[in-house]
């Protein structure tokens, strides 16, 4: 390699960082149309439900904002007293109420940045969600008075160092183009702190931090 200008090396490095970050995708594509009920595997191998359902109550009620396709919402259903999922796409809610249906369980088709159900709950639960909202620090105060506890999974941007290396570069690093964030600790704890929500405790799996933390009105 020591044969090519630097320029050259520098061309080659961004091109092969676009090409790692284009197979990380593709590769999850495939992947996902090879499981079962085509669901990608990250979410059998994470087991992220587990970290969920043993953070509520049995008699919580439970609200999961940006609820997919109603795959944890219904784990949660199965420990907690009730539970209510929100997601503003139309197919998601479509295929939750159509899989992932209970007793306990209701789903809601809205903007969770915009209407919020009526009512208080006893934990909100923020699964690789809060990265998707831009103005984070002024929803989540607004959210306080909702709940007094939050269950959040957000992705790290320290996951590796060739991520953090590509933002250095200013290429594309997010693991989902409409992130607006992706995290460290200290980025997580500063939002945090500044919307008056304390972390209880938290751990680093897989890339990413699972934390329970409690608000203050």
């Amino acid at each position: 390699m020591n044969m090519f200008p630097k320029r050259l090396k520098f061309l080659l490095l961004k091109l092969i960082l676009r090409i790692h970050s284009a197979s990380y995708r593709l590769a999850g594509s495939l992947a996902k149309d090879l499981e079962k009920d085509s669901l990608h595997p990250k979410h059998r191998i994470m087991n992220y439900h587990k970290f969920f359902v043993d953070n509520v109550g049995e008699n919580d009620i439970v609200l999961d904002i940006g609820c997919g396709n109603g795959a944890l919402t219904y784990d949660v259903a199965k420990k907690a007293k009730g539970v209510v999922g929100i997601d503003i796409n139309e197919k998601n809610i479509s295929i939750a109420k159509s899989k992932y249906s209970k007793n306990n369980l209701e789903y809601i088709c809205c903007n969770a940045c915009t209407k919020l159900p009526d009512g208080k709950y006893d934990v909100i639960i923020f699964s690789n969600v809060l990265e998707h909202i831009e103005k984070r620090v002024e929803y989540l105060k607004l959210l306080k008075k909702n709940a007094p506890k939050f269950l959040i999974r957000v992705p790290m941007l320290n996951r590796s160092w060739i991520d953090v290396y590509k933002k250095e570069l200013g290429l594309e690093y997010r693991l989902d183009t409409s992130h607006f964030i992706e995290y460290t600790r200290e980025s997580l704890e500063d939002e945090l702190d500044r919307a008056g929500i304390n972390i209880l405790s938290y751990s680093i799996q897989f890339g990413e931090i699972w934390s329970v933390v409690a608000c203050t009105i």
